[in-house]
């Protein structure tokens, strides 16, 4: 069960910390979190494999995002959703993966332009519908899932985070760590981008 396994995983892990950081793997807390797991897991895992492209690498990452929650739940605020804190744990963990792979250059396609005045983001408002109805469509689950591997992944945590889980942009800008304005632009252009790659399927 991955309860056990994140669990034998935090322990391990929390062997070398002081004494008052160890104090959170009392029973209750370890009784909160299996809780947490057994209810988000599916969930998360979803996300992992948007995010991946793959079940390998979704379950190493759900794992790890499990075991770094388990590990730091001292700093979660139990009045905020449980599973927006988790999806940045996920976020984090996702792009240190990319950045750590030979030959994967992570670079953002919204960063900041020159202009006389100095450096701006340009926010583009979102209007268009984007291909959110397809998402959950099996027949075409498999190109939606493969469009989404080819975008950049910014634009991709975006895409996945608003229109498969149905996140706010407030709740995007807390997760990703960026302005409402950026989470707005690169939804927009993440959505661009999928239309174009999913045009065949859309006509």
């Amino acid at each position: 069960m991955l309860a056990s396994t994140v669990l034998e995983s935090g322990t391990g892990e929390m062997n070398g910390l002081s004494d008052a950081a160890a104090i959170t793997c009392r029973t209750d807390d370890r009784k909160f979190f299996d809780e947490l797991v057994q209810k988000y897991h599916k969930q998360a895992y979803n996300v992992a494999y948007r995010m991946t492209g793959n079940h390998a690498d979704a379950e190493d990452l759900t794992q790890d995002t499990f075991i770094k929650a388990y590990r730091f739940l001292d700093k979660y605020n139990r009045d905020m959703p449980f599973e927006n804190w988790l999806y940045r744990i996920m976020s984090n963990l996702f792009v240190d993966t990319l950045r750590r792979k030979p030959k994967a250059h992570v670079r953002s396609l919204d960063e900041p332009v020159q202009q006389e005045e100095g450096e701006t983001l340009i926010e583009i408002a979102d209007s268009a519908a984007g291909p959110e109805e397809l998402a959950l469509s099996s027949e075409l689950d498999a190109e939606m899932q493969q469009a989404l591997s080819e975008i950049p992944e910014d634009f991709r945590l975006t895409v996945i985070l608003s229109d498969i889980e149905g996140l706010s942009y407030e709740e995007i800008s807390e997760v990703m760590g960026c302005s409402i304005g950026t989470v707005r632009s690169r939804l927009h252009r993440g959505r661009r981008l999928l239309r174009e790659k999913l045009k065949k399927y859309l006509e």
